[in-house]
Formats: C-alpha cells, structure tokens, sequence
C-alpha cells in the first residue's frame, strides 16, 4: 500500500487518522469484487455475497440467546416438542425455526371469579351475577347463591410450566370447571346455616384443597393459592324469611349468652354459700362430737369415783348441783331465830323479771 502520509518520515509521528483511513480501505479492498482499471463512473463497488451471507448466518445463530427473568421459566421447544425447562438466567438455544423458547412468570397471582363478572373496577365498582355458576344446592337440600373468586399461579416446581402449556388445551378453563366442581361437592357435603355463618372459612379450605387435588390428578401445572367466598346469601325468592331466620338465631345465642352470664353470677354465689354452710355444720358437728364425748368421759370418770366411795361422791354431786342452781337465784336465807321477820314475797316484781327474761334482745324478730 502507497504511503498517503509523506510529510511523516521514519523519525516523525504517524497520523492516526491517516492509519485508520489505510484500514478502511484495505478492508473494502478485501470485502469487495473492485477492478482498479474501471472508471468511477460505472457506480459504487458491489459487495460479496458470500459476505452477506456470513453476516446473516452470525444474526440467525445471535438470535438463540436469551434471558429467563428471575419470575419466569424457560421451556425450550424443538420443532415443537418440549426438550428442556431452564431457570432464570442467560441461556441458548437453536435459532427458529429448530428451536423457540417460552417464558410463562411463575409468580404472577391469576384470579378466576364464579357466580358474577367485573363490569367495572369504578370507582364504583360494578358487577353483573351469573346465577347459573352461583345457584348450588347444599346437604339439606336447600338452594344458596354463592359467589367466590379463586386466586391461582403456575407451579414453580420442574415441570409445571410445561403442564400448564402444553398438557391441557385450555388451563383456564380446565381450572374453572375444577373449581365449581370442587365447590358444588363441598357445599352439597354442609348444611345451609354453615355456609351463611360460621362454616364460611372450613368450606373455603375443604374446596382449596380439592381443587388442588383435581388440578394434580390431570397434571394441569397450576398452584391453587387460595379460595375465598365473596357473598353467601339465600336466593332472591327467599331472602325475607332467611333473614328473620338469621335474625332468630342472633336472638336465641343472645339469650343464651344472657343466660350464661347470670348463671356465671349465681353459681358461684350459691357455691360459696354451699360451702359455707358445710363448712358450719362441720364445725357445729365437731364440737357436739367433742362435748359428748367429754361429757361421756366425765360419766365414766364420776362412776367409777362413785363405786369407790358411794356416799361421798353422791354428796359432793348433790352440793354441786344445788351450788349451780342456787347460785343464779336471789335468795335470803334465815335461821330458826328470826320469828319475829315478817316473811313477805315481793309478787310483782317477780312477774316482772320473769318477763324481762323472756322478751327477746332488741333487733330480733318475734316468730
């Protein structure tokens, strides 16, 4: 190649601009089919073809790179049959038409709804019902409208997003049909007051858990996350007389909690008074015991004194007692010289002690 730089000589420095202007024309030398001898006039060089078609091979095998997001599975199809699952990072695989790759996000919450639709999100929110999926009959034969959303998600496990791709034709409808079967055979297992009151949250697990079964038994590759009952109400025609029967039941655990409380009150009153009474007798019980048997003991020991000295344990018992009696009486006690005391008995005054002693204390009632 001719030196296009003269000015620049061994000792002086190279222009670099110079130096890439010699590569690009060295590489359009190289890349193009150029006759030096034809004039410019005849139009720009044609490029090789052979060129062209490395290029287009280098962007076809480009073009396999791909990148499976952290939330995503990677399935890699060849000529349409499933070859591999990859996880989330780069990967490879062979350009289209040998081989395609799908993405589905694994951790996206889908939802279903049964029994009505979403018009609307609003503000307001509107609603339209869908009486045939919501009408279900229960155990004891009545008829309850049921509303309920079912909130799903691709298995996350190997295998899953395959299933939910390529084994059923329709996953969203093979879920839909799973979940008003699983629903209508739950609720036709409960009686009517269980799904209006407090049997809501056992239906909604009993359900979850047999629609999983189901989705697992045809390999449909969906995780039920969750089922969740909106509305449960009886049907239009009959709404009134449900209410009143609701209304009743309020009434009847008002009652009976009514009921419960006053007794909580009582019982425990009466308990204490119980025990306190037992607990009375068993002190008046004791003493009696322990007086009786003193008394008991008392006789033995005064018998067996009295068959030692007959007389003078007769005496002493007699001055005994008559020192008990006397000794709570008003007495005057004369000698055989007092005959000229006029003896007088002061009548009145007896009747009136005589009184006094049976009036009862102040404050106790006369019976």
């Amino acid at each position: 190649m001719a030196d296009r730089n003269p000015g620049a000589g061994a000792n002086g420095p190279e222009d670099p601009l110079e130096s890439l202007r010699e590569l690009w024309e060295d590489f359009r030398g190289r890349v193009t089919d150029r006759d030096s001898d034809r004039p410019s006039r005849l139009g720009p060089p044609r490029i090789n073809p052979l060129t062209l078609a490395g290029i287009a091979l280098f962007l076809w095998l480009a073009s396999g790179i791909f990148i499976v997001a952290p939330d995503e599975r990677g399935i890699v199809l060849r000529f349409g049959r499933v070859v591999r699952e990859v996880g989330p990072g780069p990967g490879y695989h062979l350009p289209y038409p040998v081989e395609e790759v799908f993405k589905p996000s694994v951790t996206q919450i889908r939802k279903e709804e049964f029994g009505f639709r979403t018009v609307s999100l609003g503000p307001p929110p509107r609603y339209a019902s869908e009486n045939a999926e919501a009408l279900m009959l229960t155990g004891d034969e009545n008829i309850v409208k049921l509303q309920f959303i079912v909130q799903y998600k691709i298995k996350d496990e190997p295998g899953g997003a395959t299933d939910f791709l390529f084994n059923v034709s329709s996953p969203r409808e093979t879920l839909r049909a799973a979940a008003e079967a699983a629903m209508r055979e739950v609720v036709g297992r409960n009686k009517i007051d269980d799904a209006l009151t407090e049997g809501k949250a056992r239906i909604q697990d009993d359900v979850q858990k047999r629609l999983q079964e189901i989705l697992d038994h045809y390999d449909v590759g969906i995780q039920a996350a969750a089922v969740k009952l909106q509305d449960v109400d009886p049907p239009d025609e009959v709404s009134d007389a449900f209410k009143d029967v609701i209304s009743a039941q309020q009434d009847k655990e008002r009652l009976i909690n009514e009921a419960n409380g006053y007794a909580n009150d009582v019982v425990p009153k009466a308990r204490g008074q119980a025990a306190q009474l037992i607990n009375e007798a068993e002190a008046y019980k004791v003493a009696k015991v322990q007086d009786a048997t003193g008394q008991a003991q008392r006789f033995i020991a005064l018998q067996a004194e009295y068959a030692k000295a007959k007389e003078v344990t007769r005496q002493r018992l007699y001055l005994e007692t008559m020192e008990v009696v006397l000794g709570r009486a008003n007495k005057i006690l004369l000698d055989d010289g007092a005959g000229q005391v006029l003896p007088y008995l002061p009548l009145d005054q007896a009747l009136r002690a005589r009184r006094g002693a049976e009036a009862p204390p102040a404050g106790q009632r006369v019976k």
